[in-house]
C-alpha cells in the first residue's frame, strides 16, 4: 500500500510540473483532452471492468454531459458551474431510466441495447435542431469563469483545472473500488449467480455502478464543452465508446491505473505516429492486437501479475532455504 502511494504520489507531481515542462500550447491542449477522456473512461471502467457489464452508450452520455453544458450557457445563459454540475445531474437522471431498463438484460443483449439507446441519443442531438442545434453544434460556449483571483483563459490554466477533476475523479474512484461497494461490483463481475447466493442485489448494486458511470461521463462531457467550446453531434457517436474501451484494454480492465495509463499514452501515440498520415492506423493496428494477444490484461494487468509470479517465487525461494537449514540442523544433532 505504502509503494502504491508513492507511485499515485510520483504521478502526481509528474502531472504537475507537465505545462512547465511542455514545448508548447499544443502539448498542454492534448494532454488536457486526454485528461478529460480519462475521467470519462474511468466512469466506462467502473460499469465495464468491475461490475462486468459493456455499456456502449458510453460515449453518448458524455455527449448529453457536454450538450447540458453548451445549451445552458450559450442559449439561457446560465452560469458556467451551475451548467457543470448539471452536466453531471442530467445523464444521471436519465442514466436511472435506462439502466433500469437495460440492466435486466445480460451479457451481449445489455450491450446491445445500449448500443441502440447510444444512437437514439445520437440522432436525438443532431435532429433536434431546435434544442441541440443540430449538425451546426454549439458554438461559443464560454470558458469556466474563474473565481479567487484565479482565471482559466489560457491553455495552462485550463490544463490545472482539467488536470485537478482528474485527480479529483482518481480519489473518489479509489474510495468506491477500495470500499464493501467495489468489492460488491467485482462479485458481480466475478459470477452473478454466486454472488446473488451471498445475498447481494444484483440490480441495485448493477444500477449503482450504471449511475457512477454516466455520472463520470457527465462531468467529463461538461468539462470538454467548457475547454473546447465547441461541440457537435459527433461527439455522441459510439466510436468515443470505442476509444474508451481502447484505452481500458491497452491500461488494464478493472483496475485503477490501468484507464488512466491508456487514456493517457494511446493519443500520444497517435500523435507521434502522425508523421505517417493515413498509414499510421497501419502501424497502430497490428502493434493494439499484438498487445491484446500477448497481454490481454493490459500493461497494469501484466505487470501485477508479473509482480505477484516474482513475489511467489521468491517467497518459495526462501522457504526452500529455510527448510534446508532446519534439515541441516536436525541431521546435525
Amino acid at each position: 500500500m505504502r509503494k502504491a502511494n508513492m507511485g499515485w504520489l510520483l504521478l502526481l507531481l509528474v502531472g504537475a510540473a507537465f505545462p512547465f515542462l511542455a514545448k508548447n500550447d499544443y502539448q498542454l491542449t492534448v494532454m488536457s483532452t486526454a485528461y478529460v477522456f480519462a475521467i470519462a473512461t474511468l466512469g466506462l471502467n467502473i460499469i465495464t471492468g468491475y461490475t462486468g457489464q459493456f455499456n456502449l452508450a458510453h460515449g453518448a452520455f458524455m455527449a448529453v454531459g457536454a450538450y447540458t453544458v453548451g445549451i445552458l450557457t450559450v442559449d439561457y445563459n446560465v452560469p458556467f458551474w451551475v451548467a457543470f454540475v448539471l452536466s453531471g445531474v442530467v445523464p444521471t437522471v436519465l442514466g436511472l431510466f435506462v439502466g433500469a431498463l437495460s440492466l435486466r438484460l445480460k451479457g451481449h443483449y445489455f450491450s446491445i441495447f445500449t448500443l441502440c439507446i447510444g444512437t437514439i441519443i445520437s440522432l436525438g442531438i443532431e435532429k433536434w435542431e431546435s434544442l441541440t442545434h443540430g449538425s451546426v453544434g454549439i458554438i461559443g460556449i464560454p470558458i469556466p469563469t474563474g473565481f479567487a483571483g484565479i482565471s482559466f483563459d489560457s491553455p495552462r490554466a485550463l490544463y490545472f483545472l482539467t488536470f485537478f477533476f482528474l485527480v479529483l475523479g482518481i480519489l473518489v474512484m479509489r474510495k468506491i473500488v477500495n470500499s464493501l461497494v467495489g468489492r460488491t461490483f467485482l462479485a458481480i463481475r466475478n459470477g452473478e449467480e454466486l454472488a446473488e447466493a451471498l445475498g447481494i442485489n444484483l440490480m441495485r448494486n448493477k444500477l449503482l455502478a450504471f449511475l457512477v458511470s454516466v455520472f463520470y461521463a457527465g462531468i467529463a462531457g461538461g468539462l470538454y464543452a467548457g475547454f473546447v467550446r465547441f461541440i457537435g453531434p459527433g461527439l455522441a457517436d459510439v466510436t468515443h465508446t470505442f476509444d474508451m474501451t481502447m484505452y481500458m484494454l491497452v491500461g488494464g480492465l478493472g483496475t485503477l491505473l490501468g484507464p488512466l495509463l491508456g487514456a493517457i499514452s494511446v493519443p500520444w501515440l497517435t500523435q507521434y505516429l502522425q508523421f505517417l498520415q493515413e498509414y499510421r492506423f497501419i502501424v497502430f493496428g497490428p502493434v493494439l492486437v499484438a498487445l491484446v494477444i500477448f497481454m490481454p490484461d493490459g500493461l497494469v494487468g501484466t505487470y501485477s501479475t508479473w509482480r505477484a509470479r516474482w513475489s511467489q517465487a521468491n517467497d518459495d525461494k526462501r522457504n526452500r532455504g529455510l527448510e534446508s537449514t532446519v534439515t541441516t540442523g536436525v541431521d546435525r544433532a
